[in-house]
């Protein structure tokens, strides 16, 4: 009986540890401990904000450190600032922009109208109270059906007490 080149023997399993060696390659131990990050991905990159008790204080170790040579770069090295900071803060700084020290929010201002949010908050919450007291008047109908079926007296209402 003639296989077509197919060996009609299985063919052997090894284990996945015997498989890598078995191929005439050897497969270092994972180490022990939680997995290390890739050094080339930044976990979470992050726009930097600096307060403006920071700004102040670095300008004003810029300032003293001015005197010497080099020092100014090396205040820049361990902060880890750029020299367009500290342009940016004197100009700041000199224009009396206290408030423009501190850090300011990115991006497009607002077109929408804190008002107009506000009023449909309050037009949403006013549309769902109302649901609720339509089915709250329902149920307390049914009551008073069940009640009135049963024979239970129904309490008189005050005078004083008449819905609006």
């Amino acid at each position: 009986m003639k296989n077509n080149g197919v060996s009609s023997a299985s063919p052997t399993v090894l284990p996945a540890a015997d498989r890598s060696t078995a191929a005439g390659k050897t497969v270092a131990p994972q180490p022990p401990g939680p997995a290390r990050p890739d050094p080339e991905v930044v976990a979470d990159a992050k726009r930097r904000t600096f307060t403006a008790e920071y700004k102040l204080r670095i300008l004003a170790e810029a300032d003293a450190a001015a005197s010497q040579p080099g020092a100014i770069g090396a205040l820049q090295r361990r902060e880890g600032l750029y020299s367009s900071h500290l342009v940016t803060w004197r100009r700041e700084r000199q224009a009396g922009m206290l408030k423009g020290l501190t850090p300011q929010k990115r991006g497009p201002k607002s077109k929408r109208n804190p008002q107009e949010d506000e009023l449909q908050k309050l037009r949403r919450e006013n549309q769902r109270l109302t649901e609720e007291l339509r089915k709250a008047a329902i149920v307390i109908d049914v009551q008073k059906k069940v009640g009135g079926l049963l024979g239970w007296p129904l309490p008189k209402a005050d005078p004083e007490e008449q819905p609006c």
